[in-house]
């Protein structure tokens, strides 16, 4: 492993904060609701630390989160549905922790969401201090009406988040948007990273200057919001390996095919991808694939392996919805895998919850490199892994050589910019500690 994952010296640490006896704002990425169910714990134990050190060090912890996309991007409306509150996170913590967590009632406006933070949370502060409660955890951030917004309700909620706390910890990697919870609460108390976030740089920094050789694997759903990331990770790889639409749009660009499902648009953009490659000779393409006739299920009779040798232009299939397992016994594809010294993996290779040979294969065979660093990033990735190979992912829990991120468009984010100190959110960290005084530049 190369020694290049030191955190800036520029960022601000939780460590160097003065913590006893003040209340200490930390913003985590909790979001790990769906449908009012915890799908997975997987980030909000990651963040235990950070919360263990506060209280450690005689802080008194208030906790945010968001959870969703409560807001309409078209009207503006906020819709706070019970689907997306924090309660199954506090319910969860206090499992966890044995400790009580007070949730504050605020006004909500059906159409604009919370205007402000409420009464009751200035009142919970003394039991706080009074140490009756272990901690605060504000609603869903999004369902305040300036988390996202601008003018008046922006200034006044980071200033509301600047009242009631001395110190601001962010620990929430995953949550790379400059809202008022990540970026302009920065601007009036002092401001730290927690252990979470120190932790994703440090990886993140394996990603962006990797050992070599270097792969990548990468899929997605829109061909459309990968474009950038996908070409800063051609650059930077060794090799690259497509999966979901994706690849497919890739297929279609290369062998002039059609494939269902796939637009025009996508093959159009692919086809810039393609025209690189003839080059560089950077893809390595997976010679099965598994075209299915329809999409709610997999359906004996329905759906066949197709080889990449049979593709002639002009030809037109239905739905290719996952990748044969036996392509990852192709010679190339298994060179490539088994002989990285760095593996980068975002990516689902086929469509859940009904095509899944495709992702286990890939993860099995990622782990026959027993010499690579392995790297996977974002919450889909991780989750299907944990579904299909749970007693890999068990074995490997604390194995140094692999490492799951909790945000991966974050990590995607990072990649583009080609440095996580680029982020909005770390940036606002790293101007905390210059108008502090602590450093001049």
């Amino acid at each position: 492993m190369q020694s290049n994952g030191a955190v800036s010296k520029r960022l601000p640490l939780i460590q160097e904060a003065d913590l006893n006896g003040k209340v200490v704002l930390v913003r985590f990425d909790h979001n790990v609701v769906k449908k009012g169910v915890i799908k997975d714990a997987f980030r909000i134990d990651k963040t235990i630390g950070t919360l263990y050190y506060i209280v450690d060090r005689g802080g008194r912890p208030i906790l945010m989160t968001h959870v969703g996309r409560p807001r309409d991007k078209k009207t503006g409306k906020i819709t706070c549905s019970p689907d997306e509150s924090v309660e199954p996170i506090v319910d969860y913590l206090e499992r966890k922790l044995n400790t009580e967590f007070f949730i504050p009632e605020c006004e909500i406006n059906p159409e604009l969401g919370i205007s402000g933070i409420g009464n009751s949370v200035y009142r919970a502060i003394g039991d706080l201090k009074d140490r009756k409660i272990g901690g605060i955890y504000l609603p869903n951030t999004r369902w305040f009406r300036g988390e996202e917004g601008e003018g008046f309700f922006r200034d006044n909620f980071a200033v509301n988040l600047s009242d009631i706390a001395d110190v601001y910890i962010n620990d929430a990697f995953g949550s790379w948007q400059p809202h008022v919870s990540t970026f302009d609460i920065t601007k009036f108390i002092p401001s730290y990273a927690g252990f979470l976030m120190q932790q994703e740089i440090e990886n993140l920094n394996y990603v962006i200057n990797p050992d070599r050789p270097f792969l990548a694997v990468i899929a997605g759903s829109k061909y459309d919001t990968k474009i950038g990331p996908l070409y800063a990770i051609y650059n930077k790889a060794d090799h690259l390996i497509l999966g979901g639409v994706l690849y497919n749009a890739y297929l279609c660009a290369k062998y002039g095919i059609s494939i269902r499902g796939i637009p025009e648009q996508d093959i159009k953009a692919a086809k810039e991808l393609v025209k690189s490659d003839e080059e560089r000779q950077k893809i390595i393409e997976l010679p099965y694939v598994v075209e299915s006739d329809i999409m709610e299920g997999k359906v004996e009779g329905k759906y066949r392996t197709v080889s990449l040798d049979d593709f002639k232009e002009g030809d037109r299939y239905g739905y290719i919805l996952d990748i044969d397992p036996q392509s990852f016994a192709n010679e190339r594809v298994s060179e490539a895998i088994l002989n990285a010294s760095a593996i980068f993996v975002n990516a689902v290779m086929g469509f859940t919850p009904h095509f899944t040979a495709g992702s286990r294969a890939l993860d099995e065979t990622i782990d026959k490199n027993s010499m690579a660093l392995k790297m996977y990033g974002g919450g889909d990735t991780l989750q299907e892994f944990k579904n299909l190979c749970p007693g890999l992912y068990l074995s490997i829990l604390d194995n140094a050589r692999y490492y799951f991120f909790t945000g991966g468009g974050t990590v995607l984010t990072a990649i583009e910019q080609g440095s996580p100190y680029g982020l909005k959110p770390v940036q606002a960290l790293m101007e905390n500690k210059v108008r502090a005084g602590k450093i001049t530049s």
